[in-house]
């Protein structure tokens, strides 16, 4: 009966206008199990279905980038598609309160104050499905679509460049210098790796080429979603606005507006550098559509 109420003050905020922009007259989603237990959309444009059956949210979505660096895993169409993976055409209070019509309990966004807070809430596990251009279906778990960042720059301590070892001109490295670091952007391949040690027996040098090869390899992101809920501001007119529908779905970056975030402390400033990518390899092209899968994990006893 709760989440009943919870999902019915989310329609009526709708109804007011108070959650988002456009009409929301033309969105008056059915709940109402069907009889072959099929999955019910909850939006006209069916981009949000609630499968009771299997316990799961299901999301429309689309490719919309693969390679830059990240904040978002999934965001709301037309708001943050030059910084997240997926888009999907929906508002983001259909989906919050699709995981609660699931049973979801939601918690609080990531904080800072003197340390970091990570974000509260039941965890979410999220698979992504789609055919692939031989027409196979494919399903995958979606850490599997991101890595940490690749594309910047490594840096190793090193006294002196070594005698027969090229920087600059010519060259991939780079030397500091002034802070005495030997410098190298990107991913480093086995080829060049092993090219760079033949120049040089210089155990410093060996072990910053080393290092500049093993930091830059893919690793997978290694952290869960859990269901943030984002939160409500309340506009200078009294009515409410659900911060979410700025775009922030799936985040793999940690914002106080996010929906659904990643247990990990992960900036969200530039300055400070983002640290996920798409992997690109393993996303599947612009404009494919995926279906995603919201599954909210049971707890023991539940």
């Amino acid at each position: 009966m709760k989440r009943a109420c919870v999902f019915a003050i989310l329609l009526g905020l709708a109804a007011s206008g108070s959650v988002r922009a456009a009409d929301p007259a033309a969105a008056q989603p059915a709940v109402e199990p069907t009889a072959d237990g099929a999955p019910v959309a909850l939006n006209p444009q069916k981009t949000v279905l609630l499968d009771r059956t299997h316990g799961r949210l299901l999301l429309k979505a689309k490719v919309v980038l693969r390679e830059g660096v990240l904040e978002m895993l999934i965001c709301k169409a037309q708001t943050k598609e030059h910084e997240s993976i997926l888009s999907i055409d929906a508002d983001a209070y259909l989906i919050h309160a699709g995981l609660l019509l699931l049973g979801a309990q939601p918690g609080s966004p990531a904080t800072y104050d003197t340390q970091f807070h990570p974000p509260t809430g039941q965890e979410i596990d999220i698979h992504f499905a789609w055919t692939d251009e031989q027409g196979q279906e494919q399903r995958v778990h979606a850490r599997t679509w991101v890595r940490h960042v690749t594309r910047r720059y490594y840096e190793a301590p090193l006294a002196k460049v070594p005698a027969g070892v090229t920087v600059g001109k010519g060259s991939d490295l780079r030397y500091d210098e002034k802070n005495k670091l030997l410098i190298w952007f990107g991913q480093m391949s086995e080829t060049q790796r092993d090219a760079l040690l033949k120049l040089s027996a210089n155990a410093e040098y060996q072990a910053a080429i080393t290092s500049f090869f093993d930091d830059s390899r893919s690793r997978e992101i290694d952290a869960q979603w859990v269901f943030a809920g984002s939160g409500f501001f309340e506009q200078e007119d009294g009515r409410k606005y659900y911060m979410a529908e700025s775009g922030d779905v799936v985040c793999v970056a940690n914002f106080g507006d996010a929906l659904l975030d990643v247990t990990v402390e992960s900036s969200s400033s530039n300055d400070q550098g983002l640290l996920f990518e798409p992997y690109t390899e393993r996303v599947p092209p612009l404009g494919t559509e995926v279906t995603v899968e919201l599954t909210p994990v049971k707890g023991e006893g539940e």
